[in-house]
């Protein structure tokens, strides 16, 4: 059909054949050939062809274009045909302009109105020899008989990247103005590839149930959607990924690349890693079922590799690629069976899921070819960031030596350790000196000068350590561990004193070796100390280094600090709002494990601003005045305060240690002794569980009962959990469940969802994903963490039909959730005391590792400290920390609104070496406005009053009618009046008495600028200037030639105004800073989640 209008275009002749002098003699015998040479393959008209040919008799040369599109193939779309009867056993060149229909190389007109989408162009050419006998007969001139032949592609064009068609006619009006009408809805495709970049820079995979979520779109392209239908059910793609291996799966098999279908199952392809390092592929089937092969080879560990996958129809190939791109391995498979491939219909991922284990490595790029089946060479999918593969190679390559010699270090000691012993029983004098002597060192060295040299801070401190107690289990990787650990914590302790920071330089080191020992606490200091420059140089690969090692190693901090990196794409680190998620999902899967084990140093996360007067008098201590009062109030009684103590230690509240054994007691007491529901359900909570007191299921559920008769909707929540989980009664269960939801408790609503998903609902058959994440939804808008954590990943996925994909909301989700982790709350907690206690190289370092984490309480509060002690932090930290850390809080979307006045000012005066930039400034107030903020809306009016102009979207933003936007009186009366507003009414603040001064002006300028009352006053001014000359003449003439009298004049008092431009933005209500910003919640009514 759209080939109707093709209409084979005979070319002219446009240049003369140029004759080239044969280099060969007349008696050698000749052969036939054509060749062509084209410089730009492409379909173009008055594309010049060079076509060089050789006849050995009088012949025919023909030209011929042949297209084939999605409907038709084969049309010829050009031919060219000349004799040559004189020029024998002459190579001859000759140029050729090519000429195509019209609809195959411009784009639509009012003319052209069917452009085509060609698939492929193919030039052929050949020579047909003339017989000489028979002259005036047709002869038979097609490409097949031909005595020499030649082809050669021509790439086609895109419709829209094609150019307009000069016709060279005029159009009617009418139609003229027609075209321009609809000339530019023509849509504006851009480039389409198969290629898609899956992954683009390094992701540290822990192992973990968390990796990379992808998901493909169908082609806009219609030409390459209808390849990628047509190979639905014969699969061409290919798969290249980066790899450095650190260890194979420890069981089953772990994830590497797979497709989710959306009935959670796999699909093609499916590539996993098995215990033994071989590759585990996996292929669905058309018929419905799976089929599965491995490779015989394994692949290597601890060395940068690239694995290649194709497949094309029942053919699979694997390659193992060496960094120098030299195939190591490669195995075919081959099937008879048909593979069903769609990828679009799920999604991919990258490493780990909550259906299996990622694999421990880390990724480089990841390139994915969905349309095409390419051999290793022609792959392109290069290592980009080379200086960071070779940092992850040597310290791998360190860290093995560093482990080696601790172990073998910590094996001697113990043996002369074991011989001492024996000797023991034999002398009472050796058994005195063991008991109350020195500690047992090795100073008998092993090891060579050149490696005693190299790792000397490590042999140092190893002598200084003590072997002798028993490891918690005989293994040498707990031994290195724990060797790792005790070099932090003589650094941690190092750093913390009084000048703590100054040790920097040669506190490195020691956090290295601590690093090499899998200890990542240490790693990610490295990471933070390297990229902010705290003490050091700043040295932006060791710090992603570091980070991606930390990570990998699962240290907490160091996987949120990737997740914010990458969420917000500062620091160097690119965009990636999946590779972002990888990380944040990671941390928010852990927070609600983390919330259930009382062990570890952890601490409730707690909003607490350091410019909040109020909530720092509220932070105490075990021996503090307020913990001391609650506790006197408890022991009295009050449930109150019993349920508040209990809360504080149980949790690790408001600066007291984390105490579960003391908050039992607590809870218990209060139970006994009051009828508080809220502490009888705590303590009914923790003898369900059993944690931190025996577990006492009957007492628990009398406990519950009478918790819930009293209407607590988390008891009647807890009596459905103890039905679903002790009596399998799952009616009883949603009966329960049912009451509780209708009193708002968010964990029954999470737990109906669990029924529905889990197809246990009574009188629901089956499972109903759609009604289950609804529950789910429901739960986490009132808070609930894996209520939360299910959304977020519904959103990355765009797998549920309620939750179009929308990667940016999932990593928010997942952020936010990762965001209470308990480790993260006790860095948060020491900076906070240090603080308090005036340490401040402590609460600076501290608060540096928490702000890096993405937290933006603690980032507020590091620029506070930056600005409260600047020479610390000019000393200590390379970068602008104010700047810094200000600037990273106003792009968080819980932002306070005094870091958006901060960033306002800056922007408005210009910060140091940052330039002025007034829209950003208005902007940054704006914001501050619509937190409901009086010195946003108080800063807008001046920068008015200063002649300032407020653009137009900013006042549509702030909901300001637009019948106002032309007035710049009416505008400011709007600013002034929403200043007063937000503030403290009961009061006088900065914003009324500016409202009451603008109203003032008003007044005077109205009564200024009144016709009639301007001529009456002319006219009484000039009475008074004639009554006064009169009375000054009289005078005069009374007084004597001697004397003058002077009229006295008042000289007006000069107001300065050298301070404006540093007092110009105030406070309006400084009594009321901070009274939008998040309080500390004194009264939790959930600490305990069942569920």
């Amino acid at each position: 059909v759209f080939f109707q209008n093709f209409v084979p275009s005979f070319g002219k002749e446009t240049v003369r054949t140029t004759a080239i002098t044969p280099q060969f003699e007349q008696n050698m015998d000749y052969v036939d050939f054509i060749h062509l040479n084209i410089l730009e393959k492409k379909v173009l008209n008055n594309s010049e062809v060079s076509v060089q040919y050789l006849c050995s008799k009088p012949c025919i040369v023909n030209l011929e274009a042949v297209a084939s599109s999605e409907f038709r193939t084969g049309v010829s779309v050009y031919r060219r045909r000349w004799k040559d009867e004189k020029n024998l056993y002459i190579s001859r060149t000759r140029q050729v302009h090519l000429k195509f229909p019209s609809i195959m190389v411009y784009r639509d007109d009012y003319i052209i109105r069917n452009s085509i989408i060609v698939h492929s162009v193919i030039l052929y050419a050949w020579i047909s020899h003339k017989s000489v006998s028979s002259y005036d007969v047709e002869q038979n001139e097609d490409y097949q008989n031909a005595v020499a032949k030649n082809y050669t592609f021509l790439e086609a064009v895109p419709p829209f990247e094609r150019p307009f068609k000069d016709h060279k006619v005029c159009l009617q009006w009418g139609a003229d103005y027609l075209w321009m009408l609809q000339a530019n809805r023509i849509p504006q495709c851009p480039h389409e590839s198969d290629g898609v970049q899956i992954l683009n820079f390094i992701y540290a995979s822990s192992g973990e149930k968390t990796g990379i979520v992808k998901k493909f779109e169908q082609f806009e392209n219609r030409e390459l959607e209808t390849v990628r239908q047509h190979q639905i059910d014969y699969p061409m793609f290919t798969v290249s990924i980066w790899l450095y291996l650190l260890h194979h799966c420890e069981k089953d098999l772990c994830g590497i690349l797979y497709f989710i279908d959306p009935k959670e199952m796999y699909s093609t392809p499916a590539v996993f890693l098995n215990e033994e390092g071989y590759v585990h592929i996996q292929m669905h089937l058309m018929r419905g079922d799976d089929l599965a092969v491995k490779t015989s080879f394994s692949l290597p560990l601890k060395q940068w590799f690239r694995l290649d996958l194709s497949f094309k129809g029942g053919q699979v190939e694997v390659s193992s690629v060496g960094k120098n791109l030299k195939r190591h391995h490669h195995q075919s498979f081959t099937f008879r069976e048909d593979f069903y491939y769609d990828d679009t219909a799920g999604y991919f991922v990258v490493g780990g899921s909550g259906y299996v284990n990622g694999i421990e490595a880390f990724f480089g790029p990841v390139k994915y070819y969905r349309l095409n089946v390419l051999e290793t060479e022609q792959i392109s999918n290069p290592l980009h960031d080379k200086e960071t593969v070779e940092q992850i190679e040597l310290y791998y390559e360190r860290c093995m030596d560093v482990q080696e010699i601790v172990y073998e270090y910590r094996y001697i000691v113990r043996q002369g350790e074991k011989v001492q012993r024996n000797c023991y029983y034999e002398s009472y004098y050796l058994e005195l000196i063991h008991k109350y002597g020195e500690e047992s060192k090795c100073d008998a060295f092993m090891w060579g000068k050149e490696l005693r040299e190299k790792y000397h801070t490590l042999f140092k401190l190893l002598q200084e350590m003590d072997f002798s107690a028993p490891d918690v289990l005989e293994d040498g990787s707990d031994t290195v561990l724990e060797v790792g650990q005790r070099i932090f914590e003589k650094v941690a302790k190092s750093l913390s004193s009084t000048d703590g920071l100054s040790n920097m330089g040669s506190s490195v080191p020691l956090l290295v070796d601590s690093s090499c020992c899998g200890y990542h606490k240490a790693s990610y200091f490295l990471a933070v100390i390297f990229e902010t420059g705290l003490g050091v140089s700043v040295d932006r690969t060791k710090g992603l280094l570091y980070s991606l090692v930390g990570a990998q190693g699962n240290e907490r901090l160091a996987v949120m600090n990737l997740g914010y990196k990458h969420y917000q794409g500062i620091n160097n680190y690119p965009l990636d709002l999946e590779l972002s998620y990888a990380y944040y999902s990671n941390i928010a899967t852990k927070t609600s494990l983390d919330q259930h084990t009382i062990k570890g140093e952890q601490a409730f996360v707690e909003t607490i601003r350091l410019m909040d007067d109020e909530l720092l008098k509220a932070q105490t201590k075990e021996n503090g005045d307020v913990f001391m009062w609650l506790k006197h109030e408890a022991s009295r009684g009050n449930a109150a305060a019993q349920q508040r103590l209990a809360q504080m230690l149980f949790w690790g509240q408001q600066g007291v240690a984390k105490n579960p054994e003391a908050a039992i007691e607590w809870y218990a007491k209060g139970a006994i002794e009051t009828e508080d529901p809220v502490l009888i359900y705590d303590y009914a909570i923790v003898l369900f569980k059993g944690q931190g007191v025996k577990k006492n299921t009957k007492l628990a559920l009398e406990l519950m009962k009478k918790a819930a008769a009293k209407g607590l909707p988390q008891a009647v929540n807890g009596l459905g959990w103890y039905y679903h989980n002790f009596k399998k009664d799952y009616r009883k269960a949603a009966e329960h469940w049912l009451i509780a939801e209708e009193l708002g408790n968010p964990d029954a609503s999470y737990n109906l969802g669990v029924l529905y998903l889990d197809g246990i609902h009574p009188g629901v058959p089956g499972r109903n994903q759609t009604v289950a994440a609804r529950y789910f939804y429901k739960a986490a808008q009132g808070g609930h963490i894996e209520g939360t954590l299910r959304c977020s990943l519904y959103y990355i996925t765009g797998n549920m039909e309620d939750f179009p994909r929308d990667p940016e909301k999932a990593v928010i989700w997942a952020k936010h959730v990762a965001e209470k982790n308990g480790y993260l709350g006790h860095v948060i907690r020491k900076a906070l005391n240090a603080y308090l206690e005036l340490s401040w190289h402590e609460a600076l370092l501290h608060y540096v590792l928490a702000a890096e984490t993405g937290i933006e309480v603690s980032q507020s509060n590091l620029a506070h400290i930056c600005e409260e002690r600047p020479d610390l932090a000019r000393k200590y930290l390379a970068t602008d920390c104010v700047w810094r850390y200000y600037n990273f809080s106003v792009s968080q979307v819980n932002a306070p609104s005094f870091a958006y006045l901060k960033m306002g000012d800056f922007y408005y005066y210009g910060y140091q070496n940052q330039s002025k930039d007034l829209e950003l400034s208005i902007r940054m107030y704006a914001q501050a406005a619509l937190e409901g903020d009086s010195q946003g809306f108080f800063n807008l009016a001046l920068v008015m009053e200063e002649g300032n102009s407020i653009p137009s979207y900013i006042l549509d933003h702030l909901e300001i009618d637009q019948a106002l936007h032309s007035s710049n009186t009416s505008l400011l009366q709007e600013l002034y009046y929403r200043c007063w507003n937000n503030s403290n009414q009961e009061s006088i603040s900065p914003c009324s008495l500016a409202l009451l001064y603008f109203y003032m002006r008003v007044f005077w300028n109205n009564i200024l600028q009144s016709t009639l009352i301007y001529f009456m006053g002319t006219f009484l001014l000039s009475i008074l200037v004639a009554f006064a000359v009169q009375h000054f003449q009289s005078l005069s003439a009374r007084n004597s030639p001697g004397t003058r009298s002077e009229p006295l004049s008042d000289e007006p008092s000069s107001s300065g105004n050298s301070n404006e431009d540093a007092t110009r933005l105030v406070q309006p209500d400084e009594s009321t800073f901070s009274n939008d910003l998040a309080q500390q919640d004194s009264n939790l009514q959930n600490p305990l989640v069942m569920g």
